[in-house]
């Protein structure tokens, strides 16, 4: 594919000025590949080490100038490609991220497709930092990554607000019925310090799709805060989710740049909310990361974990621990 673009790029130098201007906005193609070694162990449970892809992807993307201060974009992404073992490849390769959008300067951005949701991105980031999370939490909502239409303003004085809304149609086996979930967010940035608010109606499904143990059953609204800090060398994040009859979620997590290396610690806290008793677990993760390339980066990653009855398929309070050691080429 890139011999491909390259060799029309060439191709387009020799014709005229307005053949070249034309071909001059090709889409840009870009990708990884993402392999990862993680040895895993559950007190009282079982105890592994595996090669895994941790999330290879390729995709396509592209914008252009609709009229002046006015852009019209895309992007389509694909993952699933399994690049660690060609025999589980066929056919697994699924759509990650599909959307079209038309953003200016007076009027912010909207975008139709398969995306982040809007409060996946504004909230809940310390479970997507990390790059295997084998035991990370996720936060509890339930409004997905497809069917949607989003919008996020400008910025008002650092101030930029957004919203979100999943077209369900007639629903799906689990929720049924019609069904049109919506996020809600506002963001505030000043200097270094972002302030961000949102919130999911979780009325697309009857449960959560979380990495917490049990999932309760309820369409109750998800909120979630969180506040960060980032300087030059320094970052710092602290991060509250809440679902009445689920679960109330705390993280904080600190990074530190140092050359090309980045290093991150960080600890959450999730504890049952009418559900499960009063279940909790919590984790602690830490990485460090060195970029070898402006293309290539490896990384060191590692999680201490407990979790009370069940939580990690063993009976009574139980612990659980991971390393991983990952390297990730990218273009």
């Amino acid at each position: 594919m890139k011999k491909t673009i390259l060799a029309s790029a060439i191709a387009a130098a020799t014709f005229s000025g307005a053949a070249l201007a034309q071909e001059s906005n090709l889409p840009t193609v870009y990708g990884n590949i993402q392999y990862a070694l993680t040895h895993n162990n559950v007190d009282g449970g079982s105890s592994d080490i595996a090669h895994n892809d941790n999330g290879s992807t390729i995709g396509v993307k592209h914008d252009h100038e609709i009229a002046p201060g006015i852009t019209g974009f895309l992007k389509i992404e694909l993952d699933g490609i399994d690049a660690d073992d060609k025999s589980k490849g066929r056919g697994r390769i699924k759509l990650d991220e599909a959307y079209i959008g038309v953003k200016g300067d007076n009027f912010g951005q909207v975008w139709v497709g398969s995306d982040d949701s809007l409060y996946e991105s504004t909230i809940d980031r310390i479970v997507n930092y990390y790059e295997v999370a084998k035991y990370n939490i996720g936060g509890s909502y339930t409004t997905g990554e497809g069917d949607l239409i989003q919008y996020m303003t400008p910025s008002f004085g650092g101030l930029k607000l957004g919203a979100a809304v999943q077209i369900n149609g007639d629903g799906d086996a689990q929720s049924g019925g019609k069904s049109y979930p919506y996020q809600l967010a506002a963001i505030y940035s000043v200097d270094a310090l972002t302030l961000a608010f949102a919130m999911d109606s979780n009325d697309g499904a009857t449960s959560y799709s979380s990495s917490t143990a049990e999932a309760p059953k309820n369409n109750e609204n998800t909120y979630g805060v969180r506040v960060a800090y980032a300087a030059d060398a320094f970052g710092a994040s602290l991060e509250y989710q809440t679902r009445k009859d689920a679960y109330d979620i705390v993280g904080v997590q600190g990074t530190y740049t140092l050359g090309k290396n980045v290093f991150a610690l960080s600890y959450e806290l999730a504890e049952a909310d009418g559900v499960s008793g009063d279940a909790k677990m919590d984790t602690v993760a830490l990485q460090a990361l060195h970029n070898l390339s402006d293309n290539m980066y490896v990384y060191v990653e590692g999680n201490l974990a407990g979790g009370d009855d069940g939580v990690y398929g063993v009976a009574n309070k139980s612990e659980a621990s991971a390393v991983s050691v990952g390297a990730t080429y990218y273009f």
